[in-house]
């Protein structure tokens, strides 16, 4: 006879709090990950600096670092940067912090580890789909490459792999433009 356990946003306040790593419930499935390499967090926080930026011209929302996105008690997540507009940050925000339905803008920066690249690639990608993102960045510092999926006829589509001197641009943003060299720590 074979269990299958299903989790939900209630299990995670039975889970033991360990500085380093991080729960997240998709469909049901628990995802537990360690702390990323330092290169993971460079990246991260150089995308939300970047964003932040753009922000402080124009007002038009906000970007913010490992937010909580609570879709349901089954998916609970915590991607590495959004960007959510400020009216819908209103409308969805609760009264914990967590944001209650997506954002327009989500950036998962890849951590070590086949498993951890394919949630990020095809469990995430999935659940943004549904959930209704309507931008969806997978950065690889190690190959310092970014995919870019937009919502085209409902769908997250791949639209560009971006590397080299490519430059990071979304028309969610008017005026956005990221270098790509931007995003990685600088050779010494």
């Amino acid at each position: 006879m074979s269990i299958s356990a299903r989790f939900t946003s209630k299990d995670l306040d039975w889970l033991p709090a360990v500085e380093g790593i991080r729960y997240e419930i998709v469909d049901g499935d628990l995802y537990v990950s360690k702390q990323p390499h330092w290169h993971h967090q460079y990246t991260s926080d150089r995308i939300a600096h970047r964003l932040h930026d753009w922000n402080d011209r124009t007002g038009l929302g906000i970007a913010l670092i490992v937010p909580g996105l609570v879709f349901s008690e089954e998916n609970d997540v915590i991607p590495d940067v959004v960007w959510i507009s400020r009216p819908r940050l209103d409308a969805v925000a609760d009264a914990a912090g967590h944001l209650r339905a997506a954002p327009e803008l989500v950036a998962e920066v890849l951590s070590l580890g086949r498993e951890n690249e394919r949630r990020d690639r095809e469990v995430k990608l999935g659940l943004y789909e549904r959930q209704g993102v309507q931008e969806y960045w997978i950065v690889d510092w190690r190959q310092q490459a970014v995919d870019v999926y937009r919502r085209i006829d409902g769908a997250l589509t791949l639209v560009a792999t971006l590397t080299g001197a490519d430059v990071l641009t979304t028309p969610l943003l008017p005026g956005f433009a990221c270098p790509l060299s931007d995003l990685w720590e600088p050779s010494r």
